[in-house]
């Protein structure tokens, strides 16, 4: 029996502390947010199902029904009602498939493109709810240790393995650490091995999930939503998601659910609240749907240099890391490091949680 200290709670970091847990290590996560889960985050209230994080995963996936199935929420998979989706250039127009991906630059294999994505039937979250309550059920017998709202300070080798301390006060002994963070997280725990992961590239988003009755919409949203070209991308709104088109049960009936997607300026994501930030979705809306009244409902997400960008020239950069890391029992884990995607990030973790158990 090991004992491992994992530092992130999000998607990846939780897989590992499922996996090592299951095995018969003794498991420390900690988490510097109040929530596990990281960029997975529904909301669920008064018959809305509202995403502020991703919202689905590729389709061809296997990491992921893997993993729901070792969770017993398989079932709970769901995909696309379709598959159309449209442009806007001035005026709405139907896309070719994989355009749209491919117009917006996601970062999606060619063979993927224009297959579209799965999800929940609860959202994208009831795959980190079904880990954390995985996790309750040995936290019990002393195997798992989670701690919420605990920022990580440093690792370093003490006593012939790793000391992690933390913020608030408080030290963790381990055998083998997992780095499950943003890679300027990991940069700034780590020091000097991890240098090169100080270049690495993110994008912030804001996106605003808005509700209306369904008699306040023209169109007959019969698609996926639409993404905007580059010449009318005012205030850097980039697309719309016709949720309660793209997935069933996504909103009460007669109601409908919109998603905008914007690539914020630094100043309007420091200084717009929620009400700016609705006026200008309720407003870049209206630019490509006849809407008769406001939004009865607003969600509103922010996430700062928190998307990040998966290149060739970052592929060697973990690498190196990696290869400075060699033999320390700290190992890397999660889309931050191993490519973009929530099935990059299982498969990231799930080989991490493979390695240290052959350390």
């Amino acid at each position: 029996m090991g004992r491992i200290a994992i530092v992130g709670g999000g998607l990846a970091g939780c897989i590992v502390a499922f996996r090592r847990a299951a095995a018969g290590d003794r498991v420390t996560l900690v988490e510097a947010s109040p929530r596990l889960g990281g960029q997975l985050w529904t909301e669920r209230v008064d018959g809305f199902v509202v995403e502020h994080g991703a919202e689905g995963f590729i389709a061809r996936s296997e990491a992921v029904p893997a993993l729901a199935g070792a969770l017993g929420i398989d079932g709970d998979l769901v995909g696309q009602e379709t598959l159309r989706s449209f442009g806007f250039d001035g005026a709405l127009r139907e896309l070719a498939p994989g355009e749209a991906a491919a117009f917006l630059g996601f970062q999606v294999p060619r063979d993927e493109l224009g297959k579209g994505i799965r999800t929940f039937r609860l959202g994208m979250a009831q795959l980190t709810d079904a880990l954390a309550r995985a996790l309750e059920r040995v936290v019990g017998d002393g195997r798992v240790d989670v701690r919420l709202s605990a920022a990580a300070a440093s690792l370093a080798r003490a006593g012939g393995g790793l000391r992690l301390s933390l913020a608030g006060g408080g030290e963790i002994d381990a055998d083998a650490a997992v780095i499950a963070t943003s890679a300027a997280g990991a940069a700034a725990l780590l020091g000097e091995p991890a240098r090169p992961l100080r270049d690495a590239e993110t994008l912030s988003s804001v996106t605003v999930s808005l509700a209306y009755p369904r008699a306040a919409i023209e169109h007959p949203l019969d698609g996926t939503g639409f993404i905007v070209a580059a010449a009318h991308q005012a205030h850097g709104f980039r697309a719309c998601t016709f949720t309660t088109s793209k997935f069933a049960g996504r909103a009460p009936a007669g109601r409908v659910a919109l998603r905008l997607f914007f690539r914020p300026e630094p100043a309007d994501l420091e200084a717009l609240d929620d009400a700016a930030w609705t006026a200008r979705a309720e407003a870049s809306l209206a630019r490509v749907l006849p809407v008769r009244g406001p939004a009865e409902r607003a969600w509103v997400s922010r996430w700062p240099s928190a998307l990040p960008v998966s290149t060739p020239a970052h592929a060697a950069r973990v690498r190196e890391v990696e290869q400075a890391l060699a033999g320390s029992g700290v190992l890397l884990a999660g889309s931050a490091f191993h490519g973009s995607g929530i099935d990059a990030a299982v498969r990231s973790a799930e080989a991490t949680a493979a390695r240290i158990g052959a350390l």
